[in-house]
């Protein structure tokens, strides 16, 4: 494994990995904050569940990250976290392009859904594998002593990527009327994010590859088993299990302050409040975004379990009050501090995430292992959130849904507490020097 060479170096192999991040996390939020003006181009507006149904094509794209996890995954670790990477980004572009050019329900029928669907299906699959990919090769190519602030950036990018939405969106609704946006400005997203995907593509071709010459040769060679869910699942199912609940409740919380909070925020001020509304959600998003390198450096001190029962019992206290009380916001003010306090509690997960997973799988599965054990309960528990709150809502039974994402943030919380261990040595401490200058198993 290689030893990034300075911190200079690992600055810029950042940059050069988390950029794709940003752009592909960009193409799926931008779906979710356009989607109230372009749901009529699909579904038909007399039909009540139309809001549901695009909820649902957001949701079952989740299904295919653990197809896109297992592909990327074992295509990373047998081939390289670059190549991977810069596939990925390729099959992002080619969709965003898509969905920005297809005709509509008026046009093509039901069929203009089908497409749809297909487009966010493919979209699905390349997120499930840059997911895993990106979080293993920002933690290897971070410096041993800064792993923490330089995987926080994964996130950085992922907000990123809805904070550019969010943008977007207010520049499109402030430059144009309402009915100009439902009629095709909504198309300006999608093709801003294919676009960008194609920059990025370019960027990636100049990155270092985290994965050393001998390792890809020892692989190719066939002397090391590489990308194996035989693997995967005979050696290292704890730790693949560990990952799968450590994520549950994370994923559930991330999907509930950061997806269905603004959604709250812009039914609670109304069609007169658009923009209101939209300005509140990005200075939150902003917020939450600018907290993760913070969270990074905190967790390179006193590690990374801290900040995880941080995040679990303030998950749990804090869900019904959010949830409870935003929809009664009544100024921009009062909606961006419930907001705000959600995701200053998020972040004890969200910086962290992606190096507490990297540091449990040795190299030769450790894209495989992060993006699977990641994809499972992202597709499961995140991914349906918003779905599952509007079903929830049209039900009138909001406090099911509260008692719903409160349980499983418990259940990670549980796993926080009991089966972690603080600061103790890793795989990666193993391949390229110990994260903490006196490493213990507390």
């Amino acid at each position: 494994m290689r030893v990034p060479a300075s911190t200079g170096r690992a600055v810029l192999n950042t940059v050069k990995g988390s950029a794709g991040n940003l752009v592909e996390w960009y193409d799926v939020y931008v779906y979710t904050v356009f989607a109230v003006y372009f749901e009529a181009q699909f579904f038909d507006p007399a039909d009540k569940n139309s809001t549901l149904y695009i909820y649902a094509i957001f949701a079952v794209t989740f299904l295919m990250r653990p197809v896109g996890s297992w592909f990327f995954g074992r295509y990373a670790d047998r081939r390289g976290r670059r190549a991977a990477l810069t596939f990925s980004i390729t099959l992002m572009s080619a969709c965003s392009f898509v969905v920005a050019v297809m005709p509509t329900r008026e046009s093509i029928g039901m069929w203009a859904a089908v497409i749809l669907i297909v487009a966010r299906l493919v979209q699905g699959f390349a997120t499930g594998g840059e997911y895993g990919t990106s979080a293993t090769y920002m933690s290897e190519a971070a410096t041993a002593e800064r792993r923490g602030f330089f995987s926080s950036f994964q996130y950085v990018t992922l907000v990123g990527g809805h904070v550019l939405a969010q943008i977007t969106l207010l520049i499109v609704i402030s430059a144009m009327d309402v009915d100009a946006v439902r009629d095709w400005g909504w198309r300006i997203g999608f093709f801003i994010g294919g676009i960008a995907a194609l920059v990025v593509l370019w960027i990636r071709r100049t990155m270092d590859e985290s994965l050393s010459e001998e390792h890809l040769a020892a692989v190719r060679s066939g002397e090391r088993e590489a990308g194996s869910l035989r693997v995967l699942f005979t050696r290292h199912w704890r730790q693949l299990l560990l990952v799968f609940l450590i994520t549950a409740g994370g994923t559930v919380a991330f999907y509930t302050y950061s997806v269905n909070a603004p959604a709250i925020v812009k039914t609670a001020f109304g069609e007169d409040g658009a923009k209101a509304a939209t300005w509140v959600n990005l200075f939150g998003l902003i917020f939450l975004m600018l907290l993760q390198p913070l969270g990074g450096l905190l967790s390179d001190r006193i590690g990374r379990k801290p900040m995880l029962v941080f995040f679990g019992v303030g998950g749990v206290l804090y869900t019904w009050v959010l949830i409870t009380y935003l929809p009664q916001a009544t100024s921009s003010v009062s909606a961006f501090l419930l907001t705000a306090a959600g995701y200053v509690i998020l972040t004890g997960y969200t910086s962290v995430n992606a190096i507490v997973k990297a540091e449990y799988f040795p190299a030769e599965v450790r894209a495989l292992g992060v993006g699977l054990g990641y994809a499972l309960a992202n597709s499961m528990f995140g991914g349906t959130a918003p779905l599952i709150y509007q079903a929830a809502k049209a039900g009138d039974n909001v406090t099911g849904f509260i008692i719903y994402v409160t349980a499983i943030i418990a259940v990670s919380l549980v796993v926080y507490v009991v089966f972690l261990k603080n600061r103790a040595v890793t795989a990666l401490d193993l391949e390229q020097g110990h994260a903490y200058a006196s490493a213990t198993n507390r």
